[in-house]
C-alpha cells in the first residue's frame, strides 16, 4: 500500500473551474469579485455579519488583538495545548501569554483553569477549537463577561463544528479560521476573520492594508500597519470549497466513524470526544494512548512510519517550548492535564481522500505497534 498521508484536501472540478476563472477574469474592475463573494458567503455560513479574507489565521489573530487594543502590559489567556500560531500574535503586540490547562475530554480550554489564570492584567482570552472540537463555551463566556475580558475564538481547525446549534466561529468579539492545505476547507494558505462588530471590522480592514483610509487621498498612510491580503485565486478556491462544505464535513465525520468502528473493543486507545450538544468535525482523528501501554508518541510515530503510515504528534504544551523559556512574566502553574496527555497522543491520517480500507490498515498497524 502507498504511504498514507496525515492530511490533505479534496479538490474537484468545481475548484479547478473557479480558480481558472479567477486567473482569467479577476483583474482590473473585477479584481475583488471573488474576495467579496467568498467573504460574504463565509460570514453568512458561520453566522457573522462581516468577513475579511487573509493570508493566514495567524494574521487574523494579530489583527484581532490589535483591534481590541491589546498591547504592552496586558495578559492574554490561551490554552497550553495548541499550535504556537495561536499564541505568537500575543507577543507580536507586546502582551504576555498566560497558558491555561485543557479539559481532559474535549482537549480544549478548561473553564476552571481559565478562571484560575485571570488577573487584573487579563485583557483577552483566545479560545481554541482544538482538532475540530468545542470547549464549554457557556462557562468560558460567562467568566469573560464577569471580568470584562475580550473573547477571541481561534476556530482554525473547526470549520463546520457546532456548540448547541451555533457554528464554530460565531463566538466572542472576533473569530479566525485557517485555510492551510491540511485544513478541511483549504485555499492552500489563507485565513478568515469574522466578527459582528463594525468597529472591529473597519479597524481590521484599515490595519490589513498598510494603514490607509480608503476614503482618503491615494497612498496617504496614517499608521504603519500591515499587508494582510489573500489573492483572488485563493479566494476563488475558498469559495468553491465553501460551496461544498457540508460534503467535506460529512466526509470528515465519516472518516472518524471508520476509525471508531475499526478500533471498537480495543482497550487502551481513546479517540476524540464529542460532548452532548457539540458537533465535532474531527479535523484530526487523534489517539491518546493509555500510559500502561508503555509507548510514547515519538516512538509510535516512527513505528507507524515503518509501515507507510504518516502521523504527527499531539501538540506539545506551549509552556514547555524553548521559544517561551525565560520570556514569560513569572513562573506559571503547571498544567497537569496538558502535561499528562501530550506525551501519549498522536494525530492519525485524516486526509479527505482516505478510504475505509486505508483506515483499517492504519488501525491494524496501530494495534500492532502498541502491543509488540
Amino acid at each position: 500500500m502507498e504511504r498514507i498521508p496525515v492530511a490533505g484536501p479534496w479538490i474537484t472540478q468545481k475548484e479547478i473551474d473557479y480558480v481558472t476563472d479567477a486567473v482569467t477574469n479577476a483583474w482590473y474592475n473585477n479584481a475583488n469579485i471573488y474576495h467579496d463573494r467568498f467573504e460574504n458567503a463565509f460570514a453568512a455560513y458561520v453566522g457573522r455579519k462581516y468577513g475579511i479574507s487573509l493570508p493566514s489565521c495567524t494574521s487574523g489573530l494579530h489583527l484581532a488583538l490589535l483591534s481590541l487594543g491589546v498591547g504592552t502590559g496586558d495578559e492574554v489567556v490561551v490554552p497550553d495545548i495548541t499550535w504556537i500560531a495561536t499564541s505568537a500574535p500575543i507577543s507580536y503586540v507586546g502582551a504576555s501569554p498566560v497558558f491555561a490547562d485543557i479539559d481532559e475530554l474535549s482537549w480544549c480550554l478548561s473553564a476552571e483553569s481559565f478562571a484560575e489564570r485571570i488577573t487584573p492584567k487579563t485583557k483577552a482570552v483566545i479560545i481554541v477549537d482544538l482538532y475540530g472540537n468545542m470547549p464549554d463555551m457557556d462557562a468560558i463566556l460567562e467568566l469573560a463577561e464577569k471580568h470584562g475580558i475580550a473573547v477571541i475564538e481561534d476556530a482554525a481547525e473547526a470549520i463546520g463544528s457546532e456548540y448547541k446549534g451555533r457554528k464554530a466561529g460565531s463566538f466572542g468579539e472576533v473569530s479566525t479560521f485557517s485555510f492551510h492545505g491540511s485544513k478541511t476547507l483549504t485555499t492552500g494558505e489563507g485565513g478568515m476573520l469574522v466578527t459582528d462588530r463594525e468597529d472591529i471590522y473597519q479597524r481590521c480592514l484599515f490595519l490589513r492594508d498598510h494603514g490607509r483610509d480608503p476614503h482618503s487621498k491615494m497612498f496617504w498612510n496614517t499608521e504603519v500597519a500591515y499587508k494582510y491580503k489573500m489573492s483572488s485565486m485563493q479566494a476563488a478556491l475558498g469559495l468553491a470549497q465553501l460551496e461544498r462544505i457540508e460534503e467535506l464535513v460529512i466526509r470528515k465525520r465519516q472518516i472518524f466513524d471508520w476509525y471508531k468502528e475499526s478500533l471498537g473493543g480495543f482497550s487502551g486507545i481513546n479517540l476524540n470526544h464529542e460532548a452532548e450538544g457539540v458537533k465535532n468535525t474531527y479535523w484530526m482523528v487523534t489517539a491518546i494512548l493509555n500510559k500502561k501501554l508503555g509507548v510514547q508518541k515519538p516512538e509510535l510515530i516512527e513505528r507507524l512510519k515503518e509501515k507507510g503510515i504518516d502521523a504527527r504528534p499531539f501538540f506539545n504544551p506551549l509552556s514547555t517550548l524553548p521559544a517561551y523559556q525565560g520570556v514569560l512574566p513569572e513562573l506559571q502553574p503547571q498544567n497537569t492535564v496538558s502535561l499528562s496527555l501530550s506525551p501519549f497522543g498522536i494525530n492519525l491520517p485524516s486526509a479527505l481522500n482516505l478510504t475505509q480500507e486505508q483506515v483499517i490498515y492504519v488501525t491494524e498497524g496501530l494495534k500492532r505497534c502498541v502491543t509488540t
